[in-house]
């Protein structure tokens, strides 16, 4: 059992104790959806996107909900959010960058040209421009993403998983992290450099 309060320490207001970091992807929309109804006046609202009224959305963006953008994030010109997205206080999206079914917490930055798919990313993780998250094997027959962890290998049941970033990591400019990276907080990640733990 892979334990997100091992990676991440605060994930306000979701509880994910019961749920594997693969099967919180796969429910992004529902969960976020269901955390909408919740949110105050100090959002606004319109249909599945919720955006705090102290966050910055620049021209050219594009966002298909469901959403949430909380306070003092920024999101820069011509960004693609899609999927489900969860972004935590003062997160910031370069211009460029596409996310999908992914959430993003406290003060975590993606610089530009980023993307980021099916992952659950955490507070103060700064991603250098270009560096890329992959959800999906398109290069193997077998689709199937597994993970590692202890020296074990998790099959996840899932072809679309990007990976639990811990808190604090630092992603250097181009790298690209494979499906199912799992990486503890703190870690650094070398510009260019290619993680493949399975």
């Amino acid at each position: 059992m892979i334990r997100i309060a091992d990676y991440i320490r605060d994930i306000q207001p979701f509880d994910f104790s019961h749920l594997q970091p693969w099967q919180i992807s796969v429910n992004v929309k529902a969960i976020i959806e269901t955390e909408i109804q919740k949110l105050g006046s100090d959002y606004s609202i319109d249909g599945n996107v919720a955006i705090h009224k102290s966050a910055t959305i620049e021209r050219g963006v594009i966002l298909k909900g469901p959403i949430i953008i909380s306070q003092n994030c920024f999101i820069g010109a011509h960004a693609y959010l899609r999927g489900g997205v969860f972004l935590s206080g003062t997160v910031s999206v370069g211009p460029g960058c596409e996310i999908k079914s992914s959430f993003i917490f406290s003060n975590s930055a993606l610089a530009h040209f980023n993307f980021v798919g099916d992952s659950i990313i955490g507070s103060n993780v700064n991603m250098e421009a270009g560096s890329i998250i992959a959800n999906h094997y398109n290069e193997r027959e077998e689709k199937e993403i597994s993970v590692l962890i202890n020296g074990q290998v998790i099959k996840t049941g899932s072809t679309k998983f990007g990976g639990l970033i811990g808190d604090g990591v630092k992603i250097g400019a181009n790298a690209v992290l494979s499906p199912g990276t799992l990486l503890t907080s703190g870690t650094i990640v070398s510009r260019l450099q290619l993680i493949s733990q399975v």
